[in-house]
C-alpha cells in the first residue's frame, strides 16, 4: 500500500534533513498534524509548560547538538507566547524555526476569534515569514531552513494553515536545496598588507564573537593567536572558544564595569585589533568605540557589513571567519609579543576582581560548584546580577560550556535552556543558575524536567529581591519599591515537582547538596541563601 504523504509530512521530513530531531511546544488543534508528521519524521516532540520555555528549550538543543531549535505553537495565544524567545533568538543570533498553526484564508476572510497577524508579528521579531502554501511546500521549507542557518543565524517563522497541512503530497519532492560554501577573502595586495601589519605587531590582540562561535571557528581562532601571541577576548556567547584556562585567554566581557577597567586599557594599547566574528548585540554601553581605527589597525572580520556604529575598523572583511583568520596569518612565524607582561597582569588583575569571598556568597557558590562538578559540564545562566558574577567567574573550557541569553537579556532562560540540553545530552552534568525571580518565572517546567525523567541540576541565588535593579535603584537614591520578593521555599518546591531539593547556607552543605545531586536518579533543586545586597561591590 501506497504511503499517503501531506504537506506536513514534506515540512517534518525537511526539517529532519537539516538535522532536527526534538521540537518542543504546546499544540493545539491547529497544528496536529503536524506533531503526527514530526514523529513519524523521527523528530520527538516535547510537550513544555509555556511556548516561551519551549523556545528555550529548543535553544539549549541547539548549543548541545548544532541543529536549528524548533518550536511549534498553535494559533493565537500560543503564537503569541512565543515572541520574546524568537527576538531573542534573533538578537542571540540563534537557528530558530518557529511553526505556528493559523487558520485557513477562507476561514479568516469571516471569523474573528483567536485571529490575530501572526505573520506582521513574527515579521517584526524573525529574519523571516512565510505562510505554507501546498504547491511548493519542499521549497518553503528549505528556504526557510536556509535563511535561519546562513549569514548570522536567527529565527524564521513559518505559518502553517489547517487545510494545507492535512493537503496530500503528491510524491516525496526531487528538489533539493544545495549547500553553500564558506567564503573566504580572495588573495590580494590588500591581503598582503595586513598580513604584513599583524606580523610587524608588537601588541596584537583578538577580539571573538558570537559570528565565530556559530561557524565553529574556534581550531583557526586558536591557531591566530599561539602564531601571534595573541591575548583573546571573547563576548559571553563566545566564552570557550578558547579554553578559559589558556596562558593567552582573558576570558568574556560586556556587561562588568570592573571587568572593563582591566580589559579596555589591554585593548586600547594593542597595535592591531582583530574583530574575529566579533557581534557588539552583547556588549554594555562602555564597549563603544573600544577600537580606534585611526590610531590602531583594526581588522573587522564578520558575517555581515559592519552597520551598526558601535565600533568602526580600518577595514571591514565580510568572510567566514575560521578561512579569514588562517589566510590572515598564513606564514607568520611566532615570535615574543607584549614584552610589558600586560597579559600576565591583566590575568591576575581579573583572578583577584572575581575572587570569592572569604566566607559565603555568590562567588562562593559559584566558585564550589566549578570545582566540585565535571570540568566538561555545561552551564546555563540567567539574566540578574547573578549572571554577570559568573559569567566572569565561571571557566569554560569548550565553546557553548556555558549558555545564556545575552543579547536581548531576557529572564526565565536558565532552567529550559539547560533542559534542552540535558535532553541533546542526557549522559553530561547540565547545570543552570538562576536568580529566584527568574526561577520563579519558570518553575513550572520542573515538572516537564520530571516528565523526561532528567537529572538536570538547578541553582538558585536566594536572596529574595531583583538584586540587579535594587543596586540601580539605591545607585540613584530612590526608595525602594517593586523589587523585593516574600519568602518562597525552593527545596521543597523541587521536591513537590518531582525531583530532588536542598538548602545550603554554606560551602560544605553545596558541596554535600552537589555530590547529592550528582548520585540522584532525578533532577535536583539546590537554594543557595546569600543574603540581601549580597552582590555590592562584586562586579
Amino acid at each position: 500500500m501506497t504511503e499517503r504523504l501531506t504537506i506536513a509530512d514534506v515540512l517534518a521530513r525537511r526539517l529532519h534533513d537539516a538535522r532536527i530531531r526534538h521540537a518542543f511546544g504546546m499544540p493545539g488543534g491547529e497544528v496536529l498534524t503536524l506533531v503526527d508528521a514530526l514523529d513519524r519524521a523521527g523528530i520527538a516532540f516535547t510537550l513544555v509548560r509555556h511556548e516561551n520555555a519551549g523556545g528555550f528549550m529548543a535553544e539549549g538543543v541547539h548549543h548541545a547538538s548544532g541543529a536549528p531549535a524548533l518550536l511549534v505553537t498553535t494559533v493565537g495565544p500560543g503564537a503569541l507566547n512565543a515572541v520574546n524567545v524568537v527576538e531573542n533568538a534573533r538578537e542571540d543570533r540563534v537557528p530558530m524555526i518557529v511553526v505556528t498553526g493559523c487558520l485557513d484564508a477562507e476561514t479568516a476572510a469571516r471569523y474573528t476569534h483567536q485571529l490575530a497577524d501572526q505573520r506582521a508579528v513574527f515579521a517584526a521579531v524573525a529574519k523571516g515569514s512565510f505562510t505554507m502554501v501546498a504547491g511548493a511546500a519542499e521549497v518553503v521549507a528549505d528556504r526557510a531552513v536556509a535563511l535561519a542557518t546562513s549569514g548570522r543565524p536567527g529565527p524564521v517563522h513559518i505559518d502553517l494553515p489547517i487545510q494545507v497541512a492535512n493537503a496530500p503530497a503528491k510524491a516525496e519532492p526531487a528538489l533539493r536545496r544545495r549547500p553553500s560554501m564558506p567564503v573566504a577573502p580572495v588573495a590580494g595586495a590588500w591581503l598582503d598588507d595586513l598580513r604584513e601589519r599583524i606580523a610587524r605587531a608588537e601588541r596584537p590582540m583578538i577580539v571573538a564573537g558570537v559570528d565565530a562561535l556559530n561557524e565553529a571557528a574556534a581550531p583557526q581562532l586558536r591557531a591566530a593567536a599561539e602564531t601571534l601571541g595573541a591575548p583573546v577576548v571573547t563576548t559571553y556567547k563566545a566564552k570557550g572558544l578558547l579554553p578559559e584556562d589558556h596562558d593567552l585567554s582573558l576570558g568574556g566581557a560586556g556587561l562588568s564595569p570592573k571587568a572593563d577597567t582591566i580589559l579596555l586599557p589591554v585593548v586600547k594599547s594593542a597595535d592591531v585589533v582583530l574583530l574575529a566574528g566579533y557581534d557588539p548585540v552583547e556588549m554594555r554601553v562602555g564597549w563603544q568605540d573600544a577600537v580606534d581605527p585611526d590610531r590602531q589597525t583594526v581588522i573587522d572580520v564578520s558575517a555581515e557589513p559592519n552597520t551598526h556604529y558601535m565600533h568602526q575598523g580600518s577595514v571591514n572583511i565580510v568572510a567566514a571567519i575560521g578561512p579569514t583568520l588562517a589566510a590572515l596569518t598564513e606564514g607568520i612565524a611566532p615570535r615574543p609579543r607584549w614584552a610589558g607582561h600586560e597579559i600576565a597582569r591583566a590575568k591576575a588583575a581579573l583572578a583577584e576582581a572575581f575572587a570569592p569571598e572569604p566566607d559565603w556568597g555568590p562567588g562562593v557558590v559559584i566558585d564550589t560548584c566549578r570545582k566540585v562538578l565535571p570540568p566538561d559540564t555545561r552551564a546555563s545562566v540567567d539574566s540578574g546580577a547573578h549572571r554577570i558574577l559568573l559569567s566572569q567567574m565561571w571557566r569554560a573550557d569548550y565553546p557553548r560550556a556555558l549558555i545564556q541569553s545575552s543579547g536581548l537579556c531576557t529572564m526565565g532562560c536558565a532552567v529550559p535552556l539547560a533542559i534542552g540540553a540535558q535532553i541533546a545530552e542526557p549522559d553530561r552534568t547540565v547545570v543552570s543558575f538562576s536568580g529566584d525571580a527568574g526561577f520563579l518565572m519558570v518553575a513550572g517546567e520542573l515538572a516537564t524536567a520530571a516528565d523526561l525523567g532528567l537529572r538536570t541540576l538547578f541553582v538558585v541565588f536566594v536572596d529574595r529581591s531583583l538584586a540587579l535593579i535594587e543596586m540601580k535603584q539605591r545607585a540613584r537614591q530612590l526608595p525602594n519599591a517593586g523589587v523585593d520578593l516574600g519568602r518562597t521555599d525552593f527545596a521543597m518546591l523541587g521536591r513537590a515537582m518531582g525531583g530532588a531539593g536542598h538548602d545550603v547556607t554554606s560551602t560544605g552543605e553545596l558541596e554535600a547538596a552537589l555530590e547529592a545531586a550528582m548520585a540522584c536518579d532525578t533532577f535536583s533543586v539546590i537554594a543557595a541563601d546569600i543574603g540581601r545586597r549580597a552582590y555590592d561591590g562584586r562586579f
